[in-house]
């Protein structure tokens, strides 16, 4: 017998003796395509359509291929394809169920690609019609938020997801997707934070509900009332709040099952899509998709907070992992979801104790390696979330006492980038710290590595911005912290070197000023607070002795900018204010170098050692006058709406693009669906 081929719907013999047969579903889309009521001659039609397996390419390429003239004259058959599909969700056989959930996506994909350039009104007319779309979407909501929260088949959970992320991304910018409008009105948060707390379903489901979440919360997130927001901002169950972060690390069956709650489980699913890209060392994918939903978690609600630094132990070293489940396609750049409960090398506890993580230690971690390389888009967006995250952790009292607290301590074996003039760091020397610790070091890495000729200025002023916040609760807390401050002070005086050494090749596209008065001030901060924060007396003495011995690097900065302010260029207002912000530097340069230089002309010592550069600044405090500086421990607070408006509506953007191409027809697949229901009761 001929064999069969199947190509584009249609059924042909090898031989090509005949003329090629269709399927029969391709058929009946043909008979929808007409003008004419399909069911008038075949009054059971709909329901045997959704008895046959969708070919969703037909579908997709024939809506694309007619004009808008041609989509017109079958509307009335495209809204009545649209609300057999909804009426079919509430059927008991499953294969109906999967056959209109796959339909729906063809559907509205086909329409919205023929719609480009047309306003999302007239898609909602052309699916459902302006009479009937209310009554339609709530439908269609209220089936799928049932199939979300059933017992039932996984498959159909997963199915709802694509479509639901379908519907979200088929528009580039999705605040002009007015569908979502009706998404709003009938919320499906509820189901997306059952999916979360239940283990099972987290597993299978997690991250597209993830990103589905972080999606919809973006949805006109300025310009009105956008109920998730205001859910996820008010989410504080108790359970919740005390739930253990057990999805990034493996944890035997019956602990799983206790652990529940949305933080709880938000907590699981972006610990282990960290360490799922973690696992990639270098060439990690960044994913933005995670970031967002944990930014949005933490700036929305302080009482995720908590969560970050929900403490449990690190597993050992024998590990089995997961194969990830067949219904979690894996897909490229932003969008790349984890296998399940691999445990990354980099997450291995560094000596044979059972140490103890959280997602804040994972995120420091995941952040250490996305910041190194920010040539890339995708990475430099990803470095300036992270930031972003990071500056609404440093602003937040909760955070910081938790970070600071002298009880808590912990290894965290940051990524440092290999670099000829530093030796690689023996990570079983790692000491056990407060988190704060950890915090400092990446923000002292990232200023180390970063010097180069496409200078990420926006990155640094967010670095220094977040050090800066850090030192104001130690200040106003008196928090006495243990901390290598040279390795901080050390990075900002090279930093400032940098900006020199690179004046007018800087200049040409950023104003260095704001950057150069940043750092200056966080020195200023020192010199009129560090008695307050700083560990010890010969800490401060410490950092007198910083200043005194890079003195050349001051008085180079003090000479750029006063020759800056006395000419009547643009940069004469900017420049001025780094010449005011210097000083009291400038006092301690001025003062102390005289005395030093006396003290080696009288000793007869032409090279003085440090302990005695420290024996004459101890001896010769009493004497320095500085001024008072107003403002130094006072800072703006972080607001998305007025600063970052513009960064999160292009980040969206990336991401909605991201999640659109990755929903491939293979994604819809029903091979799996179809042998989960093989037989139809």
């Amino acid at each position: 017998m001929a064999q069969v081929e199947k190509r584009g719907g249609l059924l042909r013999k090898s031989s090509a003796s005949k003329k090629p047969l269709k399927e029969k579903v391709v058929l009946m889309y043909d008979e929808i395509f007409m003008t004419e009521d399909p069911s008038k001659c075949s009054p059971r039609f709909w329901e045997e359509l959704f008895l046959m397996k969708v070919n969703l390419e037909y579908l997709e390429g024939k809506l694309e291929s007619l004009d808008g003239e041609e989509l017109m004259k079958i509307k009335d058959n495209i809204n009545c394809l649209f609300q057999h599909c909804i009426q079919a969700l509430g059927e008991e056989h499953p294969i109906r169920v999967v056959n209109a959930l796959q339909t729906l996506c063809a559907l509205i994909r086909g329409v919205h690609q023929k719609n480009k350039s047309t306003s999302g009104f007239d898609i909602i007319n052309m699916l459902m019609g302006f009479d009937k779309a209310e009554l339609c979407m709530k439908n269609l909501m209220e089936s799928l938020d049932s199939l979300l929260c059933a017992e039932g088949s996984e498959s159909l959970k997963s199915l709802c997801l694509k479509l639901l992320l379908c519907l979200v991304t088929v528009t580039d910018n999705i605040s002009q997707n007015t569908i979502l409008e009706y998404v709003m009105i009938n919320s499906i948060f509820e189901a997306i934070l059952q999916i979360l707390s239940h283990p099972p379903s987290r597993r299978e489901h997690g991250y597209d509900a993830v990103v589905l979440l972080a999606l919809l919360v973006n949805y006109r997130k300025y310009e009105s009332v956008n109920p998730y927001i205001v859910k996820l901002s008010i989410v504080d169950d108790e359970a919740t709040l005390n739930a253990l972060s057990e999805y990034n690390r493996q944890y035997k069956d019956k602990e799983e099952e206790h652990q529940s709650g949305f933080f709880s489980a938000l907590t699981n699913m972006v610990g282990s899509m960290f360490i799922a890209d973690a696992h990639e060392k270098i060439s990690v994918q960044t994913n933005e998709a995670i970031l967002l939903a944990l930014y949005e978690a933490v700036h929305l609600n302080r009482n995720f907070i908590t969560v970050l630094a929900q403490s449990h132990p690190e597993m050992g070293l024998v590990t089995t992992p997961v194969s990830p489940a067949p219904t979690t396609p894996v897909t490229p750049l932003g969008t790349t979801p984890p296998s399940s409960d691999v445990i990354s090398s980099v997450e291995l506890p560094l000596d044979a104790d059972v140490q103890t993580s959280n997602l804040l230690i994972t995120f420091l971690k995941y952040s250490s390696i996305v910041m190194q390389d920010t040539k890339d888009e995708h990475r430099l967006h990803s470095g300036k979330l992270c930031l972003i995250i990071l500056t609404c952790i440093a602003e937040d009292q909760y955070a910081n006492a938790f970070l600071h607290d002298d009880n808590m301590n912990f290894r965290v074996n940051l990524h440092r980038m290999p670099m000829r003039h530093r030796k690689k760091a023996a990570d079983k020397n790692l000491p056990c710290r407060p988190l704060v610790c950890a915090v400092l070091d990446l923000m002292v890495e990232f200023i180390v590595t970063h010097m180069m000729k496409e200078f990420p200025m926006d990155l640094y002023i967010r670095c220094i911005q977040v050090v800066h916040k850090l030192l104001c609760y130690q200040k106003k807390c008196r928090v006495r912290l243990h901390y290598t401050w040279r390795e901080l002070w050390s990075a900002l005086i090279n930093l400032l070197k940098f900006l020199m050494s690179n004046e007018t090749v800087l200049l040409a596209k950023h104003n260095i000023f704001t950057l150069a008065l940043m750092i200056v001030n966080l020195f200023n901060m020192f010199i009129t607070y560090g008695d307050t924060f700083l560990p010890t007396p010969s800490s401060y003495d410490e950092l007198y002795y910083e200043i005194i011995r890079m003195h050349q690097s001051f008085d180079n900065l003090y000479s750029m900018v006063l020759r800056l302010s006395t000419n009547a260029g643009q940069w004469k207002e900017a420049a001025s204010k780094v010449t005011h912000a210097l000083v009291n530097i400038r006092a301690i340069i001025n003062h102390f170098n005289p005395k030093i230089e006396s003290y080696a002309a009288v000793n007869h010592i032409s090279q003085l050692s440090e302990e005695q550069v420290l024996e004459v600044v101890r001896a010769n405090y009493d004497t320095l006058t500085l001024k008072l500086q107003d403002g130094l421990d006072q800072y703006e607070r972080y607001s998305e709406q007025h600063k970052e408006a513009a960064f999160f509506k292009e980040l969206v953007r990336s991401i909605s693009t991201n999640v659109r191409r990755n929903l491939a027809f293979h994604t819809l697949s029903q091979e799996v669906l179809l042998k989960e229901f093989s037989t139809i009761s």
